[in-house]
């Protein structure tokens, strides 16, 4: 199903009277949960996506987010890309917005509303000007009172469109990557003020937990000249949530491949098996396009996992996942060093042609 066809039959289908009462059993319900399978493919491999109509009565206004889990898997809290359907389903806007619920639980639902606000404000006044030229700083779900108007609140700046008149597939792919480009600017601009002007940024920071995955960092203990034990020395390191939905992700591709995946194999991310021989798998999160880095980290440590880890004589081969394209200077580098490397594209993953020939991938680069 193509993006133009999902939005217009959500709309067609959904009618707010009926699946209020109906609830989660609904036709639309059921399209509106099927959103990941529909935008999988033209968002970044670590995004979670959630389609809704609502929690127990179905919602006035439908919605699909769109999640960087380093900032928030919910739309109670932190900023999100959201498709906000008009009560009377004529529009949709896919907006930048911010969460809603715990600002109002914590200052009530005016106070909240000023936040969201003055927060939004001040995001859009630090974009450069161009990136606001074609966009909307003003979104109006209907009118109703509530959550909607919170919504209307938190918007920074959305693309409107009218349902009966849905732009070209192409152009509906175009502005969904323009604003997941403008989520992940936003989300650093946004603590950029928070640390340099005073009481401008007040939402809600996501909670630290104080615990993290346990980290590998391995050493040696040679017993005698035929055998060797290795000792994991651990330490409590953070790690990023886009890193394990991109290993959940690219673990059901490999099992419907016919791979017999594990990520229970701590330290190392993934291990693969099809057939003979086992591919040892890194997955690494592309930060802010700094590719160098993702890469460096990759190579350093599927060679120390394989020589430390495996025995001599019975070495993986190795494979490197990224969330995006890494180019081909790296793909060729990483060749070198006999890592095959795999990413996500709108059609599947993509990769290197050991990745390909070892039906790791769908394509070559």
């Amino acid at each position: 199903m193509t993006l133009r066809e999902y939005l217009h039959n959500v709309a067609s289908t959904y009618d707010s009277t009926y699946d209020r009462t109906a609830g989660t059993g609904s036709p639309a319900a059921k399209l509106l949960r099927s959103a990941p399978s529909v935008f999988e493919p033209y968002v970044p491999a670590s995004y979670l996506i959630k389609g809704s109509a609502g929690n127990g009565a179905g919602a006035f206004r439908p919605w699909v987010s769109f999640f960087d889990p380093d900032e928030t898997t919910t739309a109670t809290r932190g900023m999100y890309l959201v498709y906000l359907f008009a009560e009377d389903m004529k529009t949709v806007s896919l907006s930048l917005n911010q969460g809603v619920t715990e600002l109002r639980d914590t200052f009530g639902a005016r106070e909240a509303e000023t936040r969201l606000r003055s927060e939004a404000a001040a995001l859009r006044g630090s974009l450069p000007s161009d990136t606001a030229e074609s966009l909307n700083d003003v979104m109006n779900l209907g009118g109703r009172a509530g959550l909607p108007r919170a919504y209307e609140a938190g918007n920074i700046l959305a693309v409107l469109y009218e349902v009966d008149s849905l732009p070209a597939e192409e152009a509906l792919k175009s502005d969904l990557r323009q604003m997941i480009q403008l989520y992940q600017d936003a989300l650093v601009l946004r603590e950029e003020l928070r640390s340099t002007t005073r009481d401008l940024i007040t939402t809600i920071k996501p909670k630290e937990t104080g615990t993290g995955d346990q980290d590998p960092l391995l050493y040696f203990a040679p017993k005698s000249d035929e055998e060797y034990v290795q000792k994991i020395s651990a330490r409590v390191i953070k790690k990023s949530r886009k890193h394990e939905t991109l290993v959940k992700r690219y673990g059901s591709f490999l099992a419907d491949a016919g791979f017999t995946a594990g990520t229970n194999v701590h330290p190392r991310d993934l291990v693969a098996r099809r057939g003979d021989g086992d591919w040892l798998i890194e997955a690494k999160v592309v930060r802010r396009g700094n590719v160098s880095h993702a890469v460096r980290e990759a190579i350093g440590q599927l060679a120390t996992y394989a020589f430390l880890l495996y025995p001599k004589d019975s070495q993986p081969r190795r494979m490197a996942l990224f969330t995006e394209a890494i180019g081909e200077v790296y793909v060729r580098l990483l060749s070198y060093k006999g890592i095959a490397s795999v990413w996500p594209t709108e059609d599947g993953w993509a990769g290197s042609p050991e990745a390909v020939n070892g039906g790791l991938a769908q394509k070559e680069a």
